[in-house]
């Protein structure tokens, strides 16, 4: 696939159309409130993976409504004093895996926590087990319109929510340092990681790597690879129904999660993405409220984005910040 989208200039000018809620902050304070009227409730139970350098942790805390989210935690296993944190979530259709998987954090000498998300786990990967207990309206199937009915009942209400928890849930354990938190993740989990950076105030650092939910009112009239697309065809068939379900999502559009960040921010963008459209990553990249902010750009990569490359970046990157 060959470019598609905006020239890269204009892409570094570029600005959303989507705006935020005048409840947007009201509704996430309000969310958050009500998640921790229930007690965290975190655990930590040892895991042999077979990994004698590193230690695994099978973690449960309580997220939305107090429902259980799984996660793992894992740190080197000579650590006896607090280390940097790296919070990460993970893409669409994707869990946590198995307690093998996934070491680089670890490796590099940080504690790694990694959360579950709810419902998902069984699309790719190594598989997840957190449910999503809660119910809703007709959907097209996935998880892009779960409960797009209100904002109230919209599935990513819960995730966002979870993710906030469990930002909080691994900062708990003794040897994860609570000031030195960074938040990261791909596609979905980049997205996710746009959400904790608008509403967890000190992080040191996030790194959204080709971001998925951003800029609603363009990704899903720009490209037709789903999940994107799930949100037109649920609208091919309840016609009339798109001022409401764009109210929806606009509150949990990353472009206005971005502009409530003050983190030092490093995004990724691939040219070629028609998964999450180079303009979408962009959109939220340019409404970061911080000033301390890069974006690594793969001139010719679709949705893979810079792959290893970007994971190397990233470790470049964060020597400053954790």
């Amino acid at each position: 696939m060959a470019l598609f989208d905006l020239p890269l200039d204009e892409l570094r000018a570029y600005r959303s159309s989507s705006v935020a809620p005048e409840d947007f902050d009201a509704f996430w304070a309000k969310s958050l409130e009500e998640a921790r009227e229930f007690d965290l409730d975190v655990r930590f139970e040892p895991v042999d993976a077979g990994l004698p350098t590193v230690r695994v942790y099978d973690v449960t805390f309580a997220g939305f409504g107090g429902h259980p989210v799984k996660g793992w935690l894992r740190l080197p296993a000579a650590a006896e004093e607090p280390l940097p944190l790296v919070v990460e979530f993970v893409g669409y259709g994707g869990g946590r895996g198995l307690p093998h998987e996934n070491l680089l954090w670890a490796a590099s000498g940080r504690a790694h926590f990694v959360m579950d998300t709810r419902g998902q786990g069984s699309a790719w990967g190594g598989g997840g087990g957190t449910a999503d207990p809660v119910g809703g309206a007709p959907q097209y199937p996935g998880f892009m319109t779960r409960g797009i009915d209100a904002p109230e009942n919209y599935y990513y209400r819960r995730v966002f929510t979870d993710a906030v928890r469990a930002v909080e849930a691994a900062r708990s354990h003794p040897l994860a340092d609570a000031s030195r938190t960074v938040a990261l993740g791909a596609s979905q989990g980049g997205g996710i990681t746009l959400a904790v950076g608008g509403l967890v105030p000190d992080l040191v650092a996030v790194a959204p790597d080709v971001p998925f939910l951003c800029d609603f009112p363009r990704a899903i009239t720009l490209t037709d690879r789903h999940p994107y697309r799930e949100i037109g065809l649920f609208l091919k068939t309840h016609r009339g129904r798109t001022g409401d379900t764009l109210r929806t999502l606009s509150y949990f559009d990353g472009v206005h999660f971005a502009a409530r960040g003050r983190a030092p921010a490093l995004f990724s963008a691939a040219l070629e993405d028609q998964t999450c459209p180079p303009s979408t990553v962009f959109a939220a990249f340019n409404a970061w409220g911080g000033d301390d902010k890069a974006i690594e750009v793969y001139d010719f990569n679709d949705h893979e984005g810079g792959g290893p490359f970007h994971e190397a970046a990233r470790l470049r990157w964060l020597r400053s910040y954790a």
